[in-house]
């Protein structure tokens, strides 16, 4: 098949309109003015038909109306789903978060739930003054669990299979005293390895002031915020 270019294609187009061209030149021209006037005339009266049936019909912009809606809809409905699939990740996602966070804090005595009714077995109390019995450093009772809570690698580390037991007996958090030269700030140990301290014992820890407004001659008195998780201590 032979090629044809630009120059070639538009030659052919000019000889094919040369008919058409002809034809409408004779008519225009082979016709006096009053058909003339009248052929103009139906060609406007037929452009303004055209132009009201496909722009100033009901119809039509009915018609317009219906695909431009019903493109709209679809929009709306990829941007719902688009809405939904957020919410439901980032809602997801922030549950895990708050979940893994409340689990957390939920270790080491460090719940926010109210210790009540305080069970008998449960020797000691919040804003007592214990020493360690084998470690020997001093300190204040923040918070108890009536048994340990913690991960469980904790607990693995904490508690080999000899002292498996020691995991269902009372914990209890403590703010080491700062002044015995103790490495940790903080403990938290099961009850037969603490003793109360009888008599006056000046705790230094940095956080004193977050958990107790002052004392009382035997024990730390708590904050109120700390008054209401432990009620009967």
């Amino acid at each position: 098949m032979p090629h044809i270019n630009a120059a070639a294609a538009l030659q052919i187009c000019v000889l094919l309109s040369a008919l058409p061209a002809q034809y409408f030149i004779s008519q225009w021209y082979g016709t006096d003015s009053a058909q003339r006037i009248q052929i103009t005339e139906r060609l406007i009266i037929a452009s303004w038909s055209s132009f009201t049936k496909s722009c100033l019909s009901r119809d039509a912009w009915a018609d317009r109306l219906k695909l431009w809606l019903s493109k709209t809809r679809t929009c709306l409905n990829v941007g719902l789903l688009i809405l939904h699939f957020r919410n439901w990740y980032y809602g997801e996602k922030k549950t895990k978060i708050g979940d893994s966070e409340a689990e957390t804090h939920s270790y080491f005595a460090e719940s926010t739930h109210v210790r009540s009714p305080k069970p008998e077995y449960i020797q000691f109390s919040v804003g007592q003054v214990i020493g360690h019995k084998r470690f020997g450093y001093s300190g204040v009772i923040v918070g108890w669990d009536v048994k340990a809570k913690a991960p469980e690698e904790w607990l693995q580390h904490k508690y080999p299979l000899a002292k498996q037991g020691l995991k269902d007996t009372p914990h209890y958090r403590i703010l080491i005293n700062k002044a015995n030269g103790y490495g940790k700030s903080t403990a938290y140990v099961p009850e037969e390895e603490i003793t109360i301290i009888m008599g006056v014992e000046v705790v230094h820890h940095p956080d004193m002031k977050a958990y107790f407004s002052g004392y009382d001659g035997s024990k730390y008195i708590m904050q109120p915020w700390l008054k209401k998780i432990y009620p009967h201590d």
